[in-house]
């Protein structure tokens, strides 16, 4: 019987659901949570473009600094794995408000105890702590938009999300930045900054009134550390969800590889001026956040694995060669930006996978997305780790074509990301 009658309800609740914004893939009763989001994350983002020379010129050294990221890093990183699990056994509102007074609390710390005593111990506490507020944020809305949106315009609804969240941070983030530095100052761009995160998280709260979201996801007899375990037994109970977090690491490892050696690679080998480079690195950005929007829109009609396989994947095979080879054989900048804003497109080819990682454990949703997190935070110094292994033996060329090879596995991966049982596009 109930076989029968959930598709009847589901076509039941997409006839309601056929406002605008529904069909453009934005669930309308979470409207007001994409604006949340999109504001928190300016707010969050404002900071990525100078906090790191302002820390050395309140006193901390350029080591000092590097310390304190680290520690933001794993907080930001243990939060992303901590927001799904979490979101299963208490709700995604719940989760949402915790990560929003736990960013507010420690931010107004290391603005009026951190920065003013330049204490490295202090400023570790405060700002590394910090870093558990924005995943428990952003990623218990992610976990909000599985439980809500249909499932035929999830990745839709997927690509809208990472369309806000990029479009906060570092984009429009950085743009705040540009223009209140110079006129009020670092530290007051800071407490602006503040402000706009509390905004976002107030409206995000306020104005979504979606019941499903308020609720624990799982049964009730499910303890909290039950769940926290779950988020990585998962990984062998449903195999293919950790075949899905190997996909979602390579997605950005080589991304943040790239950070470690491109700046020099283009400025001193290339031959490009510095602001030849930032317009280059603009340009990947730019496209990344517009093809986000896209490939969740186009994941829906050509198939979520599809589009993460031959997009994201072998897309990104093409276009890293593209990167490396467009540049040293012409050193044009205009080629460069045209082989950029590639990457940058076929890096939001691996949209659909947030809408194919909870599909692939239903029962589950936020434990599945906890581990996609997980594969994200692992990017972060997967790649990293690649170059400093690498760079040295086999240059430049050589990483390139390791990380071409990755973005090749990866695909192959994701064509085995079959949902069972599934008839729907995405299962093509």
């Amino acid at each position: 019987m109930s076989i029968t009658m959930a598709p009847q309800a589901v076509e039941v609740n997409d006839v309601e659901r056929s406002g605008f914004l529904d069909r453009i893939g934005i669930p309308s009763v979470l409207a007001w949570g994409f604006v949340g989001l999109l504001l928190f994350m300016i707010g969050d983002g404002v900071e990525s473009g100078y906090l790191s020379p302002y820390l050395v010129e309140r006193g901390l050294s350029q080591t000092s600094v590097a310390w304190v990221f680290t520690t933001y890093g794993f907080a930001v990183a243990i939060a992303g794995w901590l927001s799904g699990a979490l979101s299963d056994v208490w709700g995604p509102r719940r989760v949402i408000t915790i990560g929003l007074v736990l960013w507010l609390g420690f931010e107004i710390l290391f603005l009026t105890v951190g920065l003013h005593t330049a204490s490295l111990p202090l400023v570790l506490i405060t700002y590394g702590l910090r870093g558990l507020g924005y995943p428990l944020f952003a990623f218990g809305f992610l976990v909000w938009i599985t439980v809500a949106a249909p499932q035929r315009r999830l990745s839709s609804a997927m690509g809208w999300f990472w369309f806000a969240f990029t479009g906060g941070l570092p984009t429009l983030g950085s743009v705040v930045a540009s223009y209140f530095v110079p006129r009020v100052g670092a530290y007051k761009t800071l407490w602006i900054s503040t402000g706009l995160v509390l905004l976002g998280g107030a409206i995000l709260l306020l104005g979504v009134k979606e019941k499903r979201g308020t609720k624990r996801l799982v049964a009730a007899k499910e303890q909290p550390v039950r769940a926290l375990l779950g988020s990585i037994t998962i990984a062998w109970k449903r195999p293919k969800t950790g075949i899905a977090c190997i996909v979602r690491t390579i997605n950005t490892a080589p991304e943040f590889g790239f950070f470690v050696f491109m700046p020099i690679f283009f400025t001193q080998v290339v031959g490009f001026s510095m602001a030849g480079w930032l317009r280059l690195l603009s340009a990947i950005f730019l496209s990344n956040i517009i093809w986000n929007l896209l490939f969740g829109l186009i994941g829906d009609r050509f198939g979520w694995r599809k589009t993460v396989a031959y997009f994201g994947g072998f897309g990104c095979t093409l276009s890293t060669l593209a990167l490396y080879y467009v540049p040293t054989m012409h050193h044009s900048l205009p080629l460069s930006v045209v082989v950029g804003v590639l990457y940058g497109a076929t890096l939001a080819g691996y949209v659909p996978l947030s809408a194919l990682m909870p599909s692939l454990a239903p029962d589950h949703k936020g434990a599945a997305l906890s581990l996609l997190s997980l594969g994200a935070g692992m990017s972060v110094w997967v790649g990293p780790a690649i170059v400093a292994l690498l760079l040295r033996p086999i240059g430049v060329v050589g990483v390139m074509w390791v990380f071409a090879a990755m973005y090749f596995v990866s695909g192959i991966l994701a064509l085995g990301l079959r949902i069972p049982g599934a008839t729907a596009k995405a299962q093509v």
